[in-house]
């Protein structure tokens, strides 16, 4: 299995589970966790998701989540859990 971290992170307001969750169900990625929060009016959510049967390339993906977060005012950064768990190893 294939797997891949996104985090997003920003301003409360209607629709951005919604909205990311429309990207992965148009990329055939499926969710495995998800954990979310709203602390002082700002969204935090982290989800680790299964990207082995996507129908796009892992640019393509991020560029769509690039886009989705220009949109609606919100970092949303994807990442290879093998690049997630280097960056985070200490």
């Amino acid at each position: 299995m294939e797997k891949a971290v996104i985090t997003v992170l920003g301003q409360d307001r209607v629709g951005i589970t919604a909205k990311v969750c429309t990207v992965l169900a148009e990329n055939n990625i499926n969710i495995l966790d998800i954990s979310q929060t709203i602390v002082g009016g700002y969204f935090n959510m982290v989800m680790v998701v299964d990207i082995t049967n996507t129908t796009s390339d892992y640019n393509e993906i991020s560029r769509k989540f690039d886009d989705l977060g220009n949109e609606m005012g919100l970092k949303i950064k994807i990442q290879h859990t093998k690049i997630f768990d280097a960056m985070h190893r200490i």
